[in-house]
């Protein structure tokens, strides 16, 4: 379920308002859809008057975050049960929890014999968030009890248990209890979809909001939910759609438009997601959110420079209590793209004090991977640390990650570093001659005019296996292990041993510049051509 989703359902109440019931049920309609801003302009003129309206009016004013506004609207009524709730809802965003409760109780005790309305007003204040969701369930029972077929407390009913650890089962039954009476029930498909999509079961969220969006093609919600569903299961060209309609049909918030370019940079269309929030900055909608989205979409398209600027706008704006370990991974990649090697590495290590999670070997290799792209010698360095780091704090280490330890420690020139990788990785995964090999090439890059031979035990070790697979075929790694032996040998004066390198590499690569430079140095020197004219002897 949508966090920002408050429990606003109400469209089956069948309270009496006179002349303007349709007009306020249609209010009361775009406050379940999220429709804060067009529920506010419907409610506005009705509200003066009618202690109900006005209730509703205060609940589109929270929706759009205007706690004050919503305070002083709820008060025009202070002796009404539902605006008495209304006011609990306004403590509650402000974490008065205290107030909210006995407020939201004292709209309760209202409730006659027969009245469940007062019980539901008081149950909606106690199920958002910082109220009190157990009681809230026990004031919904209440309520059923007495209108057993209204359908809006069911769905409320679900959404309050969803509160409560463990209480999906309970708010499925619910929903699904509502499908039951009335099969063109948006509401409770959208929230059936939502269950499933919190459960990671994607197919079925997609199946139920598909069924949301038919039964009432006006709702925004599925549309919205249907995008993040599509995201999830890699469809991004239909999660562009269903977020392009979902923001047609919603009041185009800034808020609603933040979700859009949200989706859009996870799409992958990052293009349009800066244009977005560049739009939203220009017309004084800043928040510093759209600097992370911006930033990030930036390092994207491979603009590091102006990623680098924004990323630098996002965390002097943004309250460090709501920076995400994403924030420091993404600046530490876009700090490394920008040759600040140093500096990146700190940020990766922000990102990791950050992360809450137990095995962090994952978040480990995005970093190597991130000083991978550099490119460079100190990037490659640093690659093989955190490669290193995997190793050294997973029981569950791959191979690859020894062998990347290893590898990307020799491209940094660190041989030491990377022999000990190696070495490590051939302990713990004999069967794997890739460490055999990279233990010469190590040796070799050290001793690299072949005088030592430190390489030759690794690259014959290798060899017993290579050399009984067809060799003819060209391989990179065979002529770099039968060049340092054939170097060797010649240092060594050995010129039949030279030679069998000699012709397995040509085997290989008939043209190699390797053989061609040893043969021209072993070739006799040519005797200077007789002058003319000059006798023979």
């Amino acid at each position: 379920m949508n966090t920002k989703q408050s429990i606003f359902v109400a469209s089956m109440l069948g309270f009496a308002i006179a002349a303007n019931a349709q007009t306020v049920e249609e209010g009361i309609k775009m406050l379940n859809y999220e429709r804060y801003q067009t529920a506010q302009k419907i409610l506005e003129p009705l509200a003066a008057g009618n202690a109900r309206a006005n209730y509703y009016l205060g609940l589109a004013q929270l929706g759009n975050e205007k706690k004050d506004a919503a305070r002083a609207t709820f008060a025009q009524f202070p002796e009404d049960g539902a605006n008495i709730a209304g006011l609990a809802r306004v403590d509650f965003a402000e974490g008065k929890t205290t107030e909210g409760t006995t407020k939201a109780l004292l709209a309760a005790s209202k409730a006659k014999k027969k009245d469940w309305e007062q019980q539901k007003f008081a149950a909606d204040a106690l199920s958002v968030d910082g109220g009190n969701p157990t009681v809230a369930l026990e004031y919904y029972t209440k309520a059923m009890e007495k209108a057993p077929e209204n359908l809006g407390l069911k769905i409320a009913y679900g959404d309050a248990s969803q509160k409560l650890d463990n209480g999906g089962g309970k708010a499925m039954t619910s929903y699904e209890s509502v499908i039951a009476k009335d099969a063109k029930n948006s509401l409770a498909y959208s929230r059936i979809g939502a269950l499933w999509y919190a459960a990671r079961k994607y197919d079925s969220a997609l199946l139920n909001y598909a069924r949301a969006k038919d039964a009432d093609s006006s709702n925004p919600l599925p549309y919205r939910d249907l995008a993040n569903a599509y995201f999830y299961v890699g469809k991004y060209e239909l999660a562009k759609q269903n977020s392009d309609q979902y923001l047609k049909l919603s009041d185009g918030s800034v808020e609603d438009k933040i979700q859009h370019a949200n989706l859009l940079y996870l799409a992958k269309y990052y293009l349009e997601a800066i244009k977005e929030m560049q739009d939203l900055i220009t017309t004084g909608a800043e928040k510093p959110y759209m600097y992370r989205i911006i930033g990030y979409s930036q390092f994207e398209t491979g603009d590091y420079a102006n990623a680098l600027t924004n990323m630098n706008t996002f965390f002097a704006k943004q309250d460090p209590k709501k920076i995400l370990p994403s924030d420091y991974m993404y600046y530490g990649k876009i700090l490394s793209q920008n040759a600040k090697v140093e500096e990146a590495d700190e940020y990766y290590n922000k990102a990791i004090a950050a992360d809450s999670s137990k095995d962090k070997a994952e978040l480990y290799r995005k970093i190597a991977e991130g000083f991978v792209a550099q490119k460079n010698e100190a990037a490659y360095r640093k690659a093989g640390e955190w490669y290193g780091k995997i190793v050294v704090d997973n029981a569950h280490t791959k191979a690859i990650d020894y062998f990347n330890w290893g590898l990307y420690k020799y491209y940094g020139k660190k041989y030491d570093d990377a022999a000990k990788a190696f070495a490590a990785m051939r302990t713990k995964y004999p069967e794997q001659p890739s460490a055999i090999y990279w233990q010469g090439r190590v040796a070799a890059a050290v001793d690299n005019e072949g005088k030592s031979g430190d390489a030759l035990p690794f690259f014959n070790d290798w060899l017993k296996i290579e050399d009984t697979k067809d060799y003819t075929k060209k391989s990179a790694d065979l002529n770099k292990a039968y060049q340092y032996i054939a170097l060797y040998f010649y240092n060594k004066g050995d010129k039949a041993q030279m030679q069998v390198y000699m012709d397995k590499i040509s085997a290989i690569d008939p043209e190699d510049a390797f053989v061609k430079q040893l043969k021209a140095i072993l070739a006799p020197a040519k005797k200077p051509a007789t002058p003319a004219g000059k006798p023979k002897k």
